[in-house]
């Protein structure tokens, strides 16, 4: 029966980021969130991130991607990858709101690693609280380039959202649904292949947020996991010197299985604080007309085979957590 129950599919959420390309597409029935399509493929080591072989290679295989497998409609929703965003967390300037955009943008100038003008820097201000904003920034032209990947795939661009946002919405449809969830402050640490992304929330609700430069790879390395440790202590004592009246209460890995549990662990030991791993994949129902494969050749070529979910090692959070949105 579970195959026929209705499903109301949510749009097409696209990660995309220099290691590669996550595309997956929810649905929500009378069971609760389940999954409609899920593809993914690494970015070739010959293709520089960024260049315009990569753009050429994000546009076939996107296209690829979402007309050979199971996916409904064209709308999707992306997010700039985080190594394209520089986010900063900042005190609420003291001026009129007609005026805040161009007070924020003086004051991260400095700070921004790409050679920032008014007219080429768009700019996503997220109040939060104690009169604290998270800023985020990017070029106008990676904004352009996202956009032209996702009209010459052939797709509808719904919205361009921000991973924040996206790892928020993993949480909170998955494992914040306690009532006691809704006024949680918890901090999600999402590990990918070249970076670690770092979010504090108050249920949907963003307050900080920051990404680091460790890679999921060499935190078997005690050096570079004892370094991730310290960022992730600095994320924490920046965000007590910000927000006084608010108190991290557990920390959510949102990595899925790229992450060995082992090492999920040691981190949050050397934290000191209350953790889980949260596994997007295995909170999701699946369609039941779905077809579950297990070989590596097959999902190589990514001819519409969809998630393995007994031995995939990829992290869904962002993807799922865009389409949701």
């Amino acid at each position: 029966m579970f195959g026929f129950l209705k499903n109301n599919p949510y749009a097409i959420g696209v990660d995309i980021g220099d290691d590669g390309v996550k595309i997956a597409q929810l649905a929500n029935n009378e069971k609760g969130i389940s999954l409609l399509a899920g593809t993914s493929e690494n970015r070739p080591l010959d293709i520089n991130p960024v260049s315009g072989a990569w753009q050429k290679w994000a546009i076939e295989t996107i296209r690829e991607l979402t007309a050979n497998g199971n996916f409904h409609g064209k709308e999707v929703v992306a997010a700039i990858p985080a190594n394209e965003v520089f986010i900063d967390n900042i005190k609420m300037p003291k001026t009129g709101d007609n005026k805040l955009e161009d007070t924020i943008f003086l004051k991260i100038k400095q700070k921004l690693p790409f050679e920032a003008a008014k007219n080429n820097t768009m700019i996503k201000c997220i109040p939060t609280e104690e009169d604290n904003i998270l800023v985020m920034a990017t070029e106008r032209n990676v904004i352009d380039r996202h956009l032209a990947i996702y009209e010459q795939a052939n797709l509808k661009i719904k919205s361009i959202g921000v991973w924040p946002a996206a790892l928020a919405n993993s949480y909170t449809s998955f494992f914040g649904r306690r009532k006691s969830d809704l006024q949680a402050v918890v901090m999600l640490l999402d590990i990918e292949p070249n970076y670690a992304n770092v979010v504090i929330c108050r249920h949907k609700n963003l307050l900080f947020s920051r990404s680091i430069s460790v890679a999921a790879k060499d935190l078997g390395d005690k050096n570079t996991a004892a370094r991730l440790v310290l960022e992730l202590t600095n994320c924490r004592r920046q965000f007590s010197s910000m927000f006084s009246n608010a108190h991290i209460e557990r920390l959510i890995f949102l990595s899925g299985r790229t992450v060995e549990k082992d090492i999920c662990a040691a981190i949050a030991k050397q934290l000191e604080m209350p953790a889980q791993m949260g596994d997007c994949l295995t909170a999701v129902q699946i369609n039941g007309s779905y077809r579950f494969e297990n070989n590596p050749e097959q999902h190589k070529e990514h001819s519409g085979i969809p998630i393995d979910r007994r031995n995939s090692s990829i992290n869904w959070a962002i993807a799922f957590g865009l389409s949701l949105s």
